[in-house]
């Protein structure tokens, strides 16, 4: 089947309880950028950057009672972390940590990789991966390998 992707990263939108909360987290502490927000029938969605990745925040302007299971790698099925690439690890995890989230898994490498977990206020996982000095990005996915 041959795809026509129009975008080549993934958007992600999570779910939040307490939308200033999470954008203190996400924009005042992570350091994505706010570029705008988008009045539903059911709440109100703030779209933040992170280089070309895009992160939607949905508040519900009534309250859900339903929560994934916090943590990453053993909270359970579906998505467990987002990962957002960068090249100030330490300074963030130190932003991070001094603003009171929790780091869930510190700074940790092989070689000139390296990641760390934070946990946001819902206990969504986020991943801070630096590939390195030498790295860049991954190119697009090549057309010529799709089925």
């Amino acid at each position: 089947m041959e795809q026509d992707p129009v975008k080549d990263v993934v958007d992600i939108g999570i779910v939040v309880r307490d939308a200033d909360r999470s954008l203190a987290f996400y924009c005042d502490t992570l350091g994505l950028v706010e570029v705008g927000d988008v009045v539903l029938d059911t709440g109100r969605m703030w779209l933040l950057e992170w280089g070309r990745t895009m992160v939607k925040l949905l508040q519900h302007d009534q309250p859900v009672d339903a929560a994934n299971p916090p943590g990453g790698l053993d909270g359970g099925t579906g998505y467990r972390w987002c990962t957002l690439w960068t090249r100030d690890i330490e300074a963030i995890v130190d932003r991070c940590t001094g603003a009171g989230y929790e780091l869930a898994v510190p700074v940790t490498g092989r070689g000139e990789r390296r990641f760390a977990m934070i946990v946001d206020p819902d206990g969504n996982w986020v991943e801070l991966f630096d590939p390195g000095p030498a790295a860049v990005a991954p190119p697009p996915p090549s057309r010529s390998g799709v089925r």
